[in-house]
């Protein structure tokens, strides 16, 4: 039977082991697929990271990827993307899915005889947060135990934290402006699997409660794409949600900051953090390829 993982939920029962499976990739290159797999990766939003750490990925593995813009396929001039899921699992080994909609990952996965990995949509991001957690036990060398704090816009990825953090048993504190929660039925999925891991779950206004003590700050971009519209108005209500030097000061003094990037410096980050000796962010970006091996070998494997 074929396993999708479109949200960090499917992941609740084996993410450690893929962490551990991503790191075994990274130390052994040898590792290879017997016969080479196919990927299919749609894209309806510009990507640096995603779209070249797959391919990378699946080169390592023995494997190819091939790139499809909705603008040069079917599905962009009215085909159904039940009928493009039909059409590609008779091409392909496993589709990924950058989309705007995270409904549509779920119905392309609904349709699709093959894995589907969600690559990034408004709801989720879950391939990051692999990298991202892999990161974190190279620099910390455990994960359960640890205080993360996210500061920003409550957006994919302030979801797909709060779902790895709670399946790894690393305390979470989120700071965001009033309006800006992360999704409710994420945060009640949260709340549920901290009941067994242990893990704390906070939300608050105050970045430096959220940054009190933490070993890891984390933020992401204030306007996601398709939110041009709204940079003027949403950059001067997050601009004391800023990580900068001063903010940094609460957390622990060997605390590691990370942004799943693109980084805009003066706006969520300060260019003194996010280029200063705590700063990951390119070992977290690195770790996208080996966490993506890891996620398709132990789909395909």
């Amino acid at each position: 039977m074929k396993r999708d993982i479109i949200s960090v939920y499917d992941m609740k029962d084996d993410l450690e082991d893929i962490i551990e499976l991503s790191i075994k990739l990274k130390k052994d290159r040898t590792i290879k697929f017997s016969e080479k797999k196919i990927l299919a990766m749609i894209f309806e939003k510009p990507s640096t990271r995603t779209r070249n750490s797959l391919e990378v990925a699946m080169e390592q593995l023995n494997g190819h990827a091939i790139y499809l813009n909705p603008n040069d396929m079917q599905i962009g001039r009215g085909e159904t993307i039940a009928d493009t899921a039909m059409v590609l699992s008779r091409f392909v080994d496993i589709i990924s899915y950058r989309a705007f909609n995270h409904n549509d990952v779920v119905e392309l996965a609904r349709h699709a005889t093959v894995p589907v990995l969600n690559a990034l949509d408004n709801l989720e991001h879950p391939m990051q947060i692999v990298a991202d957690f892999m990161t974190v036990y190279e620099k910390k060398h455990k994960l359960s135990g640890l205080k993360l704090a996210y500061i920003g816009d409550g957006n994919n990825m302030a979801n797909s934290l709060l779902l790895g953090a709670s399946i790894l048993g690393i305390d979470i504190s989120i700071a965001c402006p009033e309006g800006f929660d992360p999704n409710p039925e994420i945060l009640r999925q949260a709340k549920e699997i901290s009941l067994k891991t242990g893990n704390k779950i906070e939300i608050t206004r105050e970045p430096r409660i959220a940054v009190e003590s933490s070993d890891i700050i984390y933020t992401d971009v204030w306007v996601s794409m398709g939110e041009e519209s709204e940079r003027e108005k949403k950059e001067k209500i997050f601009m004391p949600y800023q990580v900068n030097e001063d903010l940094a000061e609460n957390a622990n003094k060997d605390y590691i900051f990370m942004h799943c990037l693109p980084a805009h410096r003066g706006l969520e980050v300060t260019s003194g953090v996010i280029d200063g000796i705590h700063s990951v962010v390119f070992d977290e970006a690195e770790n996208r390829i080996y966490s993506e091996k890891g996620i398709i070998y132990k789909l395909l494997s």
